[in-house]
Formats: C-alpha cells, sequence, structure tokens
C-alpha cells in the first residue's frame, strides 16, 4: 500500500471531496488538533495496519447496522481486532437480531460509501436516525483513530477529545456496550 510516511497535522493543502472537507471543517471548528496520514483504499481493518503504525493508534472498526425490520439503525465503533456476533450486541440493547445495514441507507443516512464508514458521519445524520454505540475498550485508548468519510485519509486525535467534543457536536448520545474478545461457543 502506498501511503504518507508521516502523520500531518489538521487540514490538507489541496481540495478534496466535499464529504472530507466538511469533516475537516467541522474539527476546525470544534478546535480539535488532529493528525492526518493519506494512504491507497483502506476498505478493511487488515488494509488499515499499516497506516495505523504511521497514526500511532488502532484504527477502530464501525460497523453500520439495522435491524429486522430496518427501521432502526446503528453505527457500532470498536477494535478492530474485536470479533463481532450480531446476536451478542442484540441482546445489549434489547433490539431485534441485527444485521448489516445496506449501501443505499448508509449513503442516506450518513452521506458515506463501504469501507468510509466513520463515526464522523454522523454529522450527515440531522434527523437522529442513528443510534450511536460505542464498545467500552474504545474509550481505553489514549488516541482515536477513524476516516474522515473517506478511506484514503485516516485521522487520529484524542479519545477525549471525541467524548468531550465531538461526539457533543454531533448530536448523537453514544450507547456503550461491552462486547467480548472471546466469542462464546453456543
Amino acid at each position: 500500500m502506498r501511503m504518507d510516511e508521516t502523520l500531518s497535522a489538521g487540514r490538507p493543502a489541496d481540495r478534496r471531496s466535499e464529504a472530507e472537507e466538511r469533516c475537516y471543517g467541522l474539527l476546525d471548528a470544534l478546535g480539535v488538533d488532529y493528525g492526518r496520514v493519506d494512504h491507497e483504499h483502506a476498505d478493511t481493518i487488515a488494509d488499515c495496519e499499516l497506516v495505523e503504525g504511521v497514526l500511532g493508534c488502532r484504527i477502530c472498526k464501525n460497523l453500520f447496522l439495522t435491524n429486522r425490520q430496518q427501521t432502526d439503525f446503528y453505527l457500532l465503533v470498536m477494535p478492530g481486532e474485536k470479533p463481532f456476533k450480531t446476536k451478542l450486541l442484540s441482546r445489549q440493547i434489547g433490539s431485534a437480531r441485527l444485521s448489516f445495514a445496506g449501501e443505499e441507507d448508509m449513503e442516506r443516512l450518513l452521506g458515506v460509501t463501504p469501507g468510509s464508514v466513520s463515526v464522523l458521519g454522523l454529522m450527515n445524520d440531522a434527523d437522529g436516525r442513528v443510534r450511536l454505540l460505542i464498545d467500552r475498550d474504545v474509550l481505553a485508548e489514549e488516541f482515536f483513530g477513524c476516516h474522515p468519510c473517506r478511506n484514503t485519509t485516516s485521522l487520529r486525535f484524542t479519545t477525549k477529545e471525541l467524548l468531550d467534543t465531538v461526539i457533543p457536536a454531533l448530536g448523537h448520545e453514544p450507547t456503550l456496550v461491552e462486547l467480548p474478545w472471546v466469542i462464546p461457543e453456543e
């Protein structure tokens, strides 16, 4: 994977997609100090491993989920290397069995395409249709890594700024969940 070898501070000098520019605008307006690395498409957590070395933190896994009726939507932010089983999360949040939401709903509600899902996409959910779920283990890290709604760049800022500044500005109160590192056998 080709990428910048250094962590750059703040907004890039060149013009980016509208979605990415909106992320920088939000972070700049909030006074969030963030680092950035540009790279080739990183669609999966495995693709992000090299990027994490430059960022100096892990990039979170962001899963866009829906209930069986496709009436409730969730954005789950969790450690990238942690396994996920919908049944365990469904039980914690009191929802019917969850599945991955479709690309059309992702674009309509979060303004992103598959592989670019990020907590920052919640700025596009003005109607509050998406419920933010954060695995508690994400909060144990000093830094938070995510895409700026485009998977050719990754950002780093403190987890404290995520909780105290970014999420309140997004207007989505998080629900904390605890997912296991080892999936119990059934």
